[in-house]
C-alpha cells in the first residue's frame, strides 16, 4: 500500500471514530438515522444510499431514509417528505426466505453483499432498480448492502450504499474491500447508537405512559381534576416558550433546551399526582353538605317532619276545642298552622341557598343558620328531641366561601405534600432531577405565605413560579368544576392582578403572560367561546405594570 493510500485510510479511520462519537450524542431518532446514512456515504464516497428499519413484527424492511446526491433526492427523516415505496418482505408467500432482493438477503443471512454492477449481477432481482433508472435517467451500478444488528444480534435495519465514486476522477466504481470494512464498522457503531437511542425512547415513552396512567386514574376518580391535569402542563409550556423568547427585562436571560422542556413538561403532568390520595367526596364537593351524597336531603326531611308535627299539633288543639265548638278559635289555629308551615318552607329554601356555596356568605346569614338550628328541634328516628342541625352540619352550612370546611381544605391541600413525597422517592435521572421542585412549588407564594414549605420568590425556580401562574389561571377559568362556573378571561386577569399585588404570583412572569398574549392563546384552545371576551384596556394596563 502506497504512502498516500495509507494516509487516506488513516484519515478515514479518524473520520469513522469521529462519526461514532457524533452518533452517540444524537438524541433525535430521525436525525440519527440521517446521520448514519450521510456518514456512510461520506466515508465510502457513495453517491446515494438507503437506510431501512425492520418492522416490529420482523417480517419486512421499511424505508426510513433515501438519498441520491446527483439527483438531489432527499426523502424521509427530518425532510418532511414521506417515502411511498412499498416495504420489502423478508419472506415469500410460501414462507421461504426472500433471497431475490439484495437488502432482504443481507438481513436474513446477516451477510454484507458487495455488488460491482447491478445490471450484470446474477442471483438478485434488480428490476425495481432498472425501473427507477428508466424513470430518472440514473445509472445504478455498484451496491454495498450491510445488515445492522444490535448487541443481542437482533436485526434492527439495513444500510445500503449505491455508486461508489473515485475520489480523484468522480467516476462510478465498485466499493473496495476497505470501503466494505469501514461500512461494516460504521454499521456496527450505528446499530449500537440507534439501539441505545431506541431503548431510551422506549423508556421515555414508558415513563410518559405511566404518568398518563396516574392522570387517568385521577380522571377516573374525579372527572373534574382530569382536565386540570392536562391543561396546566399545556399552559405552563405556553408561558415557558413565551419567556424563552423574551429578549428584554429581568427574564431575558432565561433559556430552555429540549431537555429543559421535557423536564418541565413532565413536572406539569405530575404536579397534582398527589390527588390520587385525596378522598373523592372532598375533591368533588359541589355543595356544603355533600359527602358521598348531598345531605341537604336530610335537612329537607327534617323540615317535613316539623311541618307534620305542626299539623298534628294544630289538629290536636282543634279536637280539644270540639266540645266547645269555637269556630273562631279553630280558624285562628288554622291560621297559625299556615303561618308555621310558611315559615318552615321559607327556612328550608334559605338552607338550600346556603348549601350552594356559590358566593361569599354574609355574617348575618351565617348567624341565621345557627339561630334556626338552636330554635328548632325535631324528633329523631330514636324518638329523641334533638337540635335541628348537628354541629358538623352547622359548620358546613356556615362556610363563608366555597363548599369546603377548613379541615377539608387541609385535606385537599395535603395533595401537594403527597405529590412532593411521591416524587422525591423516585430515582430521577440527571436531566429530570428538578421535577419534584417544579411540581411541588405551584402552591407557594412570592411572599412566603404559601404552602407546604412557605418558600419565597428567591427560593423558587422560574419554572416552579410559572407552574403556579398556570395552576391558578386554569383553576379560575375551568368550566368543568361542580361548584363554580368558569370565569371569562377578563375576570381571571383582573383577579390575578390582585394576586400579583398581594404577593401571590410572580410579577415579571405575569407581565410576560399578558404581554405575549399567552392567556389569549390558552383561551382560544381550551375555553368556551363565551369565556373568551374582550379585555378592557384598563385591565391590560394594570396587568402590564411590573
Amino acid at each position: 500500500m502506497s504512502k498516500e493510500s495509507t494516509v487516506h485510510l488513516f484519515r478515514r479511520l479518524e473520520q469513522l471514530n469521529g462519526i461514532g462519537a457524533a452518533l452517540s450524542r444524537e438524541r433525535d431518532i430521525d436525525r440519527l438515522l440521517e446521520n448514519i446514512l450521510e456518514a456512510a456515504k461520506a466515508i465510502t464516497g457513495a453517491d446515494g444510499g438507503t437506510l431501512y428499519s425492520v418492522t416490529e413484527d420482523q417480517t419486512a424492511l421499511r424505508f426510513e431514509i433515501v438519498r441520491t446526491d446527483s439527483l438531489d433526492i432527499r426523502l424521509g427523516g427530518t425532510t418532511g417528505r414521506p417515502i411511498d415505496f412499498p416495504q420489502l418482505p423478508l419472506r415469500n408467500a410460501d414462507g421461504t426466505p426472500n433471497d431475490s432482493l439484495v437488502a432482504a438477503y443481507a438481513a436474513i443471512h446477516d451477510r454484507t453483499v458487495n455488488v460491482a454492477d447491478a445490471y450484470t449481477e446474477e442471483g438478485f432481482d434488480f428490476s425495481g432498480t432498472r425501473l427507477f433508472d428508466q424513470r430518472t435517467g440514473y445509472r445504478s451500478q455498484s451496491f454495498l448492502t450491510v445488515p445492522m444488528k444490535n448487541h443481542d444480534r437482533e436485526l434492527i435495519g439495513v444500510l445500503q450504499l449505491i455508486n461508489a465514486r473515485d475520489p480523484e476522477t468522480g467516476e462510478v466504481t465498485e466499493f473496495s474491500t476497505a470501503d466494505q470494512s469501514l461500512a461494516e464498522s460504521l454499521a456496527s457503531q450505528a446499530a449500537i447508537a440507534l439501539t441505545n437511542r431506541l431503548l431510551i425512547t422506549q423508556l421515555e415513552r414508558l415513563f410518559e405512559s405511566f404518568v398518563n396512567l396516574i392522570n387517568l386514574a385521577i380522571d377516573e376518580k374525579s372527572p373534574y381534576t382530569g382536565g386540570h391535569c392536562q391543561r396546566v402542563p399545556a399552559l405552563t409550556m405556553m408561558l415557558a416558550e413565551a419567556v424563552n423568547t423574551t429578549q428584554e427585562g429581568p427574564l431575558a436571560s432565561f433559556t430552555m433546551t429540549e431537555r429543559d422542556r421535557y423536564e418541565l413538561k413532565m413536572a406539569g403532568l405530575l404536579h397534582d399526582c398527589g390527588k390520587i390520595t385525596t378522598p373523592v367526596h372532598v375533591v368533588d364537593k359541589a355543595t356544603k353538605l355533600q359527602t358521598l351524597y348531598d345531605r341537604i336531603g336530610l335537612v329537607d326531611t327534617r323540615f317535613e317532619v316539623l311541618k307534620r308535627d305542626a299539623e298534628l299539633a294544630a289538629l290536636r288543639r282543634q279536637l280539644a276545642l270540639r266540645p266547645v265548638v269555637d269556630a273562631a278559635a279553630e280558624a285562628l289555629e288554622l291560621q297559625g298552622l299556615q303561618h308555621s308551615i310558611h315559615t318552615l318552607e321559607e327556612e328550608r329554601e334559605f338552607m338550600r341557598r346556603c348549601n350552594q356555596g356559590a358566593e361569599a356568605m354574609r355574617a348575618e346569614d351565617q348567624q341565621r343558620v345557627r339561630d334556626i338550628s338552636a330554635a328548632r328541634q325535631w324528633r329523631n328516628p330514636q324518638g329523641v328531641q334533638t337540635s335541628f342541625l348537628t354541629a358538623e352540619e352547622v359548620e358546613n352550612l356556615t362556610i363563608r366561601s366555597g363548599t369546603l370546611t377548613q379541615a377539608e381544605r387541609d385535606t385537599v391541600n395535603y395533595h401537594i405534600v403527597a405529590t412532593i413525597k411521591m416524587l422525591e422517592t423516585l430515582p430521577w435521572p440527571r436531566h429530570l432531577k428538578n421535577v419534584p421542585e417544579y411540581a411541588g412549588g405551584h402552591h407557594e407564594r412570592m411572599d412566603g405565605k404559601g404552602y407546604p414549605r412557605g418558600l419565597t420568590r428567591d427560593q423558587m425556580s422560574v419554572q416552579a413560579r410559572m407552574m403556579g401562574i398556570a395552576d391558578i389561571f386554569e383553576a379560575l377559568t375551568a368550566a368543568d368544576r361542580p361548584y363554580k362556573s368558569g370565569m371569562t378571561l377578563s375576570q381571571a386577569l383582573a383577579i390575578m392582578c390582585k394576586m400579583r399585588d398581594n404577593g401571590h404570583i410572580d410579577p415579571d412572569l405575569f407581565q410576560v403572560f399578558v404581554r405575549e398574549g399567552v392567556y389569549a392563546r390558552y383561551g382560544k384552545e381550551f375555553l368556551e367561546p363565551a369565556q373568551v371576551d374582550e379585555i378592557p384596556p384598563e385591565v391590560i394596563a394594570r396587568a402590564l405594570v411590573s
